[in-house]
């Protein structure tokens, strides 16, 4: 499996990440999305206590070279947004899975997490 495919996170087709922290799921986007987009120059973060719908786009990352949609991988509610991000958003190009996140949420029902992508699955869909 390719080193840029941490084996403990869960993926979605649009490129998120997701990491269980508790109660918590952290979100943000892949190595393969980061490098896709380039020199990554904004990130426009949800609101704290946003209610995210799975599926539905929270939020844009702009680059040099685009402008993409970010899609949430689960329902629930924004407790957490990257603030560092707001200032120094190429962190999302240096540090993808660390940190890079974007947001933490609070699932409205965990069992969604079973519905992403493992992260061989991820792989797969890269190829």
């Amino acid at each position: 499996m390719a080193e840029n495919i941490p084996a403990d996170l869960k993926y979605t087709q649009e490129h998120e990440w997701t990491r269980s922290k508790g109660k918590v799921i952290v979100v943000g986007v892949t190595h393969h999305a980061q490098e896709a987009l380039g020199d990554v120059v904004y990130v426009e973060l949800p609101k704290l206590g946003a209610s995210l719908t799975a599926g539905k786009q929270f939020g844009v990352i702009e680059s040099t070279k685009a402008v993409s949609e970010l899609f949430s991988p689960l329902s629930g509610t924004v407790v957490q947004v990257n603030d560092a991000l707001t200032g120094n958003p190429s962190i999302v190009n240096t540090d993808p899975y660390g940190e890079g996140w974007i947001l933490e949420v609070e699932p409205s029902d965990p069992k969604q997490l079973d519905g992403l992508l493992s992260p061989q699955a991820y792989s797969d869909l890269l190829k």
